[in-house]
């Protein structure tokens, strides 16, 4: 498609000299458009905005901005000094009508990005051309001003979208094409999305202007916690930006990468599309473990995904209709390995068949629909329905046998209504949105699970043991029911009154329901030191060490349930200060009431008797003297203790945000930016109801006494007992219960009164170049996240102490407040610093020059106060005795390249290779002694060589063969992927210690060499 070209106008009566001279002026006005009009400037969520000046001799009355495709119309009126502005257009294919005494001019389609703002100046009032040329409008000059200010980030187009090649049409696989943004495929398949130093939990996506935030659990967006499934249809998302830090007020509920999409409609003309893809074991090259350590046949694999597309009118230019499906059956391949780096030959026979690959499968349904209807030429509504059902099995790969594997299942509703209003100086965008989320895997089988876990000799040149777990077997454990569902209600108004001033407010509010429903410890889990051999043996799987299961607590109800409210407001100013200097000028402030956690209050006889001010007398009867170990702890219990009138919501998240730009030339191809802005996030309710679930379905732990065990020893007390084999049995463990105070055993979830919302500082500064075609920029970008939330251990020695004074440097375990179990704080203090230096490169695609390449290097210097996604901090006795660590979900240097070609007889090529350094682990030193010492070191891991990590390069190969006897546009599409081309294998599992692969693992990142055919239809 040409963005612009010359046009029939009723200009008459003009020589041909001033025709050629007219039509080489417009070329170059057509060749500084293109270069302006498709380069991104953000300016709002989803949509994108277009202004500028129109200069004639005799002035220009107004200006229509016209949708080729539905016929959506806006008119702006034209001021004084020749400006026009659209603050919102959908985004999609346009031309200009200019009304000049001399009649209506046009341009020929140009195209709005997502979140695009484009500033398109005309001039045709010199005298030589004033009269016209031939049947040509004359562009001399066009301006293009990005208003991204600080902003770092890429656009992602429809043909990155559908040609680049990939294995799981997750819209979002192409995101890493941003700096600093990981696109992350673990040994199991599940996906994620991680920003810099920070986890997938910090991430959003905006679909048509609407958050698809997860309020509950860590995946980021709904839906995406633990699962291989896509949270959007690929075939319903036009494009989307990715910005990876300094994005504007209007984003909320993101401290790391957002995403902005905007989904297709149905245009004037009919269109659809089908698809088919297919891949199996034959089509695959052999994992790793089908090869080693000895030669298998291969396992089943299948991954079968198909779909279709249907748009178009229902009143042409008024009402238009786009519904789609997306559908997946998938077979994955999946390894149990031995822990330690151990041979399954160390363990007994019986044992050794639960290692190797065995199969999971998989099932998800994507539908979406929309409609659009445009009834005047100020309005437009949107109406959209999206349905995501997901079921099959999960499978934690690792140590854990193929019996504890359980069955996912994800429903997701969501809904959006919407109204948008232009008036001549602003546009008023309201929306309602509705969602309903659950995600609740379930066990496959139900009974008791085993853990194993060994002590066995530190591998050369370390000296001394390592301890782990090795071995799982027997039922699974996860068995969970949570979800969000609820209104929202948003207006964002955008005022253009002012000359050079862009000014937009806008209010959201959520009252959104949470609910979650843990029951993982309803299938007990014994855990056995397989060397504690009194008898004689080998490997002990008679007497275990410990035993853990959940039971209710009286007769509370599991289900937990809060009734949410969320209030946002924010107000933004793109100010244009001269043609080369741009402020964006922001600021946001956001709410959040949680009942379940400001109203909850703690049993006053627990927590008397926590804080050492009085015994606790159980139902039963029995007596236990206070716990006198917090006196002289490091922390104040009462910080944590809740009577329903110490939690206050949160009400400092106040958030500027502030960018600029200045172009140092007057043709804007060289442009300095940066900015500042602060983000605040949310912390997940599966964190803070734990409180109140341990006081419901409380998880229960009983040590065993065994004696000559000297790994596992604990003082005789309600909760560390002899073993007695009835405890296998559900009447067994009832029985021991039933004997025991009411809660014997169970931990006890404290969080701190004054929890504050975890957010991100950001800053960046940078240097953009724009070479027709072609388009260049370095920067630098510094994020600091900080009071993400952790649960530290609250036990203490009796003189108040964490560590003992001398031996072996171990947390207090097993000096918790019998006859509960141990105490558990809640609190702020995680944090992560990432520096990134990126260059980043961009070659667009045009019909003239069909080709396209998009490549980013990052180097980012990353450190964190806890190792990524681990919420749980029990090592120290505070968060802040937790050492600065390289940071371990981040790759040092990572460069990621896409590129697409056509080429002859209807076929066009694409391919995408990243390479990444290889990523650290952190590992626990432990040095006995008086004092006994603790450290935590990073280790970088061997990766795939000495010199990367991660590596994969992917080639697609698309044919089109036309088949005009339909449509002139109907044509048949044969594709060929070829994934991981040279079946590079980026194993997974790596010793933490010494960095070196562990040699029995075979998971790894991503697919082996893995060719995809797939069929299409579209006309």
């Amino acid at each position: 498609m040409k963005l612009l070209q010359i046009t029939k106008t009723d200009f008459v009566g003009r020589s041909r000299v001033r025709a050629a001279a007219a039509a080489l002026a417009w070329t170059s006005g057509a060749a500084a458009l293109a270069i302006g009009v498709s380069a991104p400037a953000h300016a709002q969520v989803s949509g994108a905005s277009l202004r500028g000046t129109v200069k004639a001799e005799g002035g220009v009355s107004q200006v229509t901005a016209i949708n080729v495709d539905t016929g959506f119309t806006r008119t702006s009126t034209v001021d004084a000094d020749g400006g026009y502005q659209f603050a919102s257009l959908p985004v999609g294919n346009y031309r200009l009508e200019l009304t000049t005494p001399n009649g209506v001019r046009r341009t020929d389609e140009f195209k709005l990005n997502v979140a695009q703002n484009a500033v398109l100046d005309f001039d045709f009032s010199q005298p030589d051309i004033a009269e016209g040329a031939g049947d040509a409008i004359i562009i001399t000059g066009s301006r293009i001003r990005s208003m991204q200010g600080g902003e770092v980030g890429r656009n992602i187009s429809q043909r990155l979208i559908e040609q680049l090649p990939q294995t799981n049409r997750n819209f979002m696989s192409f995101a890493d094409l941003a700096p600093g943004v990981q696109f992350v495929t673990n040994e199991s398949d599940q996906t994620s999305l991680r920003g810099g130093a920070q986890g997938a939990n910090s991430v959003n996506i905006f679909i048509d202007g609407i958050g698809q935030k997860d309020y509950v659990l860590k995946g980021g967006v709904t839906g995406q916690d633990s699962t291989q499934g896509n949270p959007f249809p690929q075939l319903a998302i036009g494009e989307y930006r990715v910005i990876s830090s300094n994005y504007k007020a209007e984003f909320d509920q993101v401290s790391s990468v957002a995403i902005t999409a905007v989904t297709k409609s149905g245009t004037n003309e009919f269109h659809g599309e089908a698809f088919f893809d297919f891949a199996n074991q034959d089509l695959r090259d052999r994992l790793p473990s089908e090869n080693f350590p000895r030669r298998i046949p291969k396992i089943k694999t299948r991954d079968m995904q198909f779909g279709g597309a249907l748009g178009g009118p229902i009143i042409k230019d008024v009402l238009h209709f786009f519904g789609t499906y997306e559908g997946k059956r998938i077979i994955r391949a999946r390894d149990v390995i031995p822990g330690l780096d151990l041979a399954p030959s160390y363990f007994p026979t019986e044992y050794q068949q639960y290692f190797g690959p065995q199969n999971e499968t998989f099932n998800e349904n994507l539908y979406f629909g929309k409609l659009n209807f445009t009834p005047t030429s100020r309005d437009l509504f949107e109406f959209s329905v999206k349905y995501r059902d997901e079921t099959g099995e999960q499978f934690n790969t690792g140590i854990n046998a193929y019996s504890t594997r359980g069955l996912a299942k994800v429903e997701e509703w969501r809904g959006l209504a919407r109204w948008e209003h232009t008036a001549d100086t602003w546009v008023n965008d309201l929306k309602v949105a509705y969602e309903d989320v659950s995600w609740s895997p379930r066990p496959v089988t139900f009974g008791n699970a085993f853990r194993f876990n060994a002590t066995v000799p530190n591998t050369p040149p370390l000296t001394g043991t390592r301890r782990g777990d090795i071995l799982v077997t027997g039922a699974g454990r996860n068995f969970q029911d949570k979800g969000q569902k609820g209104w929202q209600v948003s207006d964002d108004f955008t005022y253009t009154g002012f000359e050079g001033h862009t000014f937009k407010v806008g209010v959201k509010a959520k009252w959104i329901t949470l609910n979650t429903n843990t029951q993982n410890g309803v299938n007990p889990i014994f855990t056995y030191n397989v060397n504690y051999n009194p008898g004689g043996g080998t490997f002990n799987d008679d007497i275990p060490y410990r035993m853990e299961f959940a039971a209710p607590v009286g007769s509370g109800d599991p289900n937990i349930v809060s009734d949410n409210f969320q209030l946002g407001i924010y107000a933004q100013d793109d100010w244009e200060i001269t043609d080369r200097l741009t402020l964006n000028l922001g600021l946001r402030w956001d709410y959040e009431r949680t009942p379940a956690y400001l109203d909850y209050v703690h049993d006053p006889a627990i927590a008397e008797f926590v804080a050492g001010r009085a015994s606790y007398t159980a139902p039963n009867g029995t007596v236990t003297p206070p716990y006198m170990n917090l006196a002289n702890a490091n922390f104040d219990i009462d910080d944590f203790i809740s009577t329903g009138k110490e939690r206050k919501a949160f009400t400092g998240a106040w958030q500027p945000r502030i960018g600029f730009s200045y172009a140092f030339d007057a043709d804007k191809r060289f442009v300095l930016f940066g900015g500042y802005g602060r983000s605040y996030d949310r912390t997940q309710f599966d964190f803070i109801q734990q409180e109140l679930a341990q006081g419901l379905f409380a998880n229960r732990t009983f040590n065993f006494n065994n004696p000559g065990d000297a790994l596992n020893v604990c003082a005789p007390s309600a909760t560390c007992i002899a073993w007695n084999p009835a405890y296998l049995t559900p009447e067994g463990r009832a029985a021991l219960i039933a004997g025991l105070p009411v809660g014997a055993g169970r931990e006890l979830r404290f969080i701190n009164n004054d929890l504050k919302v975890p957010y991100s500082d950001q800053f960046s500064l940078g240097v953009r170049g724009n070479f027709n075609l072609l388009e260049l920029e370095v920067g630098y970008s510094y994020v600091q996240s900080k009071d993400g939330f952790a649960y530290i251990l609250g036990n203490r020695r009796p003189d108040g102490s964490f560590f003992p004074p001398s031996g072996n440097p171990d947390s207090p375990f097993g000096f918790g407040p019998a006859p509960f179990g141990s105490i558990i704080l809640g609190t702020n203090g995680i944090e992560t610093k990432a520096n990134t230096a990126y260059f980043k490169l961009t070659k667009r695609y045009t019909q003239a020059s069909p080709w396209s390449v998009d490549a980013t290097y990052t180097f980012t210097d990353a450190e964190e106060n806890r190792q990524l996604g681990e919420v749980f901090a029990l090592d120290f006795p505070s968060i802040d005795d937790y050492p600065w660590i390289t940071a371990t979900g981040t790759r040092k240097h990572r460069f990621v390249i896409a590129a697409t070609g056509d080429i002859p007889m209807g076929i066009t090529l694409a391919g995408k290779f990243q390479i990444a350094s290889p990523k650290y682990l952190a590992a626990f030193i432990h040095t006995a002694g008086t004092p006994p010492q603790r450290t935590i070191v990073s280790t970088k891991t061997a990766g795939n060589g000495d010199l990367w990590g991660y590596r994969q390069m992917d080639l697609s190969a698309t044919k089109y063969v036309p088949i005009k006897f339909l449509s002139e546009e109907a044509r048949l599409r044969f594709r060929i992927d070829i994934i991981n081309l040279f079946n590079d294998y980026n194993f997974a599992s790596f010793n933490a210690t010494t960095g070196k692969r562990n040699p029995t693992a075979y998971n790894m990142e991503g697919p082996p060499r893995t060719i995809k055919l797939s069929a299409g239809f579209s006309f």
